[in-house]
């Protein structure tokens, strides 16, 4: 099962197709797997677990999302003041 992940995290190129984003706007698909990415982060590190599988949500976000848009998220992450549940 790691393997398949290291393997698809190798062969990134750019955001798969998710079903749940059928739209032309990829806004939500871009929160969402930021969303993804730090509570996978969180979750794997309170268990003591290596976190490699998060770096798939990690490529996707960052190919979807304004940096900006990353940036500041990261910002109020860390000020306490992020709106979404991490």
């Amino acid at each position: 099962m790691a393997e398949a992940v290291e393997e698809k995290i190798k062969n990134y190129r750019t955001a798969p197709f998710d079903a749940r984003f059928p739209n032309t706007n990829q806004t939500r698909n871009c929160y969402q797997n930021f969303l993804d990415y730090h509570r996978c982060n969180k979750a794997l590190t309170t268990k003591g677990q290596d976190t490699s599988p998060c770096e798939w949500y990690q490529k996707v976000y960052k190919s979807l999302c304004p940096m900006s848009w990353v940036e500041k998220w990261n910002g109020q992450i860390e000020d306490g003041s992020f709106p979404g549940k991490i």
